[in-house]
């Protein structure tokens, strides 16, 4: 008999569906409300009856998650023009320190902006490569490629020892893993993974005591009085941070609310204890057909090297995995179930 999922009644996808660290599934209020948002358009035009409402109640469910505050929050539709935005605020020869291999959304803006001296270090020792002269610390909370989870406390207070700041992406993190914006300068996050937000929909956090970069990319919904800043230069910016907000996809956000809103009700300490058991039970499955998966205690993503060729195998079980780098990518999120990792591990027999 197949095991409720932690999601309900929300998912019954037709796959087993393992590959939540490249896109997550949508919920089905979340698909009800895109629905609903795209007769709107059909006759009211496509910034809907309210452009406004449902974004704003994204950020705020974003901000509950994160432990800060809507305030802190801008919304954006990825994560390169978030991190862009904060390298263009350093300074002519700021050094930035990446680990290596970053995810590129993070580390391109950086190396492609001129004037920058970019230097990496291996994730592990990314708190002990901060030096006297680092102006700050891009990194991501769960790597993409293997799931390692950073040392997020060694990297901040590295950080503030050599007054540094530092900007954490969270899009590998954020709705699994118990996180807290407060603890960085600079947060980005791209929702469309873990956060089962469709895809446009992003957020930037700005903390409190950060510095507060230019609104370099500001049009007429970073106005104080956004329909006040249609036409010539924006005369009064938004005091918080919606001054950074992007104008925003309407259908992105119309479901965003509503994907947030399941995690908020679920818990991330609940989504965090039911992913990680699943992680946990795959990778004593694989010690059992003698694969060894690349070191990532605790996380909800495994990624096993040898096991590529399997990925075809899979596919046409319907089981939905990715390959990254030779390698064979799992995560296990909400509406996973032990029957799937058990699926999974006799299809790799």
């Amino acid at each position: 008999m197949t095991q409720q999922r932690l999601g309900g009644a929300e998912f019954a996808p037709e796959t087993t569906y393992l590959n939540t660290a490249a896109s997550g599934l949508l919920p089905a209020r979340t698909r009800a409300a895109l629905r609903d948002e795209l007769d709107v358009a059909t006759s009211y035009g496509t910034m809907g009856h309210d452009y406004f409402g449902p974004a704003d109640a994204a950020r705020a469910s974003f901000a509950r998650l994160l432990h800060t505050t809507p305030d802190r929050v801008a919304l954006g539709g990825s994560v390169a023009v978030s991190t862009a935005l904060i390298a263009a605020s350093l300074p002519e020869g700021a050094e930035v320190l990446l680990p290596e291999g970053e995810f590129s959304s993070v580390a391109n803006p950086f190396s492609m902006r001129p004037g920058l001296r970019v230097r990496t270090a291996p994730l592990e020792g990314l708190a002990d490569a901060v030096r006297p002269g680092t102006a700050l610390v891009a990194f991501a909370a769960v790597q993409a490629l293997d799931g390692r989870i950073a040392d997020r406390a060694a990297v901040r207070d590295a950080a503030r020892t050599h007054g540094a700041r530092t900007l954490l992406d969270v899009t590998q993190g954020a709705g699994w893993l118990p996180l807290d914006a407060r603890e960085f300068d600079y947060v980005v996050c791209g929702a469309y993974k873990w956060l089962l937000c469709p895809r446009g929909t992003s957020f930037l956090v700005v903390g409190e005591d950060a510095p507060q970069p230019a609104a370099l990319h500001a049009g007429w919904v970073a106005g104080a009085d956004p329909m006040q800043s249609n036409y010539g230069p924006i005369e009064r910016l938004a005091e918080d941070a919606r001054r950074y907000d992007e104008p925003h996809a309407v259908l992105s956000y119309a479901g965003a609310q509503h994907s947030l809103a399941l995690l908020e009700e679920t818990g991330v300490a609940a989504v965090h204890a039911h992913n990680t058991a699943l992680a946990e039970r795959y990778r004593a499955g694989l010690a059992e057909l003698g694969h060894e998966p690349l070191p990532a205690p605790g996380s909800a993503i495994v990624t096993v090297p040898g096991l590529a060729d399997a990925h075809e195998r899979l596919a046409e079980a319907g089981v939905v995995a990715a390959v990254r780098a030779g390698k064979l990518r799992a995560g296990f999120h909400l509406y996973n179930t032990p029957d799937d990792v058990d699926r999974l591990l006799e299809l790799l027999k």
